[in-house]
C-alpha cells in the first residue's frame, strides 16, 4: 500500500443541482454517499437518457440550500454498527422515509419542504416554460450522473486557477471527496484510474474513470455567475477531464483527515 494523501473534506447534495454541504464524515456505500442526490427535478423536456434539470438548464438552482430536516438521523445507516459486527459484514440498511425529509432555502429566504408545491411553481417558473413539465422524484440512494462517488483534488483547482489567473473554487466540481495530495500537482489523481483507493480504516473503492466535464464547472457555487474559461481550460489542456470516478467496492465511514492509500 502507498500513501498517496489526506480526506480534505467531504461533500453530499441533497438534491441534484442545488448547493452542496460539508461532512464531518461520511458513510460511503455501495450507491455511494449517505444521502447524496436523493432528490432530484425531472424535466420533460429533457433527453430521457438524463431527464434531470440542473443549473446547466437553470443557473440558479445552485442557489438554493438543500439540508435534512433530521441530520443528526442522516449521519450515517442507523444499524451501520450492529450491521459490521456480524461476520462478514453485513450491507446496512438505507433510510427510513422520514428521515429522507428535505428542506430547501429560496435565494429570496424562503423555507420551503422539498415536495412543497410552491418550490415546484419556483422552479419551473425559472425555467421559463422552457423544460416542458417539472417534477420532483425521490430515491433512497443516489441519483449521481455516472459512478457512485466523485473525487477531486484541491491540488487540480488549485492549477486551474493558474492556468485561468483567476480564483477556482474547488466547490464548482461537486465533488463528494476532494483530496489534499501534497506534494503532488494538479490532476495527480488521474494516474489512480483502474486502482483500488482505501479511505481511512475500512471503505475502498475502484477508481473506474476520469470525470468528463460540461457548463456546471463554469458556474460559481454561490453566485451562479459564469466564468467559461474554467471549462475552456480544462477543454484545451486536459481532454475536456477533472476528477475521478470511483465505484464502492467495501463499505465504510470516513471523516476528514482520513488517510487515502493506494491498495494495490
Amino acid at each position: 500500500m502507498t500513501l498517496v494523501g489526506k480526506v480534505e473534506s467531504l461533500w453530499r447534495y441533497p438534491v441534484k443541482s442545488m448547493r452542496g454541504e460539508e461532512l464531518r464524515e461520511a458513510f460511503l456505500g455501495f450507491a455511494g454517499v449517505y444521502g447524496d442526490r436523493v432528490y432530484a427535478f425531472r424535466s420533460s423536456a429533457a433527453p430521457t437518457g438524463f431527464p434531470y434539470l440542473t443549473a446547466r438548464e437553470m443557473e440558479q438552482m445552485l442557489r438554493y440550500k438543500a439540508a435534512f430536516r433530521h441530520p443528526d438521523r442522516m449521519a450515517r445507516p442507523p444499524n451501520l454498527t450492529e450491521a459490521e459486527a456480524m461476520a462478514p459484514g453485513i450491507t446496512p440498511v438505507y433510510p427510513d422515509p422520514a428521515d429522507l425529509n428535505v428542506d430547501v432555502v429560496a435565494p429570496s429566504g424562503e423555507v420551503f419542504a422539498v415536495n412543497d408545491p410552491r418550490l415546484l411553481d419556483r422552479l419551473a417558473g425559472g425555467a421559463a416554460g422552457a423544460l416542458g413539465n417539472v417534477t420532483l422524484h425521490a430515491s433512497d440512494r443516489a441519483m449521481t450522473d455516472c459512478r457512485p462517488v466523485s473525487l477531486i483534488s484541491v491540488q487540480t483547482a488549485q492549477q486551474l486557477g493558474e492556468e485561468i489567473s483567476a480564483e477556482v473554487d474547488k466547490r464548482r466540481f461537486r465533488a463528494n471527496v476532494y483530496l489534499d495530495l501534497t506534494p503532488s500537482s494538479g490532476f495527480a489523481e488521474d494516474s489512480f484510474v483502474g486502482r483500488r483507493l482505501r479511505i481511512g480504516a475500512k471503505a475502498e473503492i475502484m477508481v473506474t474513470d476520469r470525470d468528463p466535464r460540461c457548463k456546471m464547472i463554469t458556474l460559481h457555487p454561490d453566485t451562479a455567475e459564469q466564468n467559461p474559461e474554467v471549462l475552456r481550460a480544462v477543454n484545451r489542456s486536459h481532454d475536456n477531464k477533472a476528477g475521478i470516478y470511483g465505484a464502492v467496492l467495501i463499505e465504510g465511514l470516513v471523516q476528514r483527515g482520513d488517510q487515502v492509500v493506494v491498495a494495490d
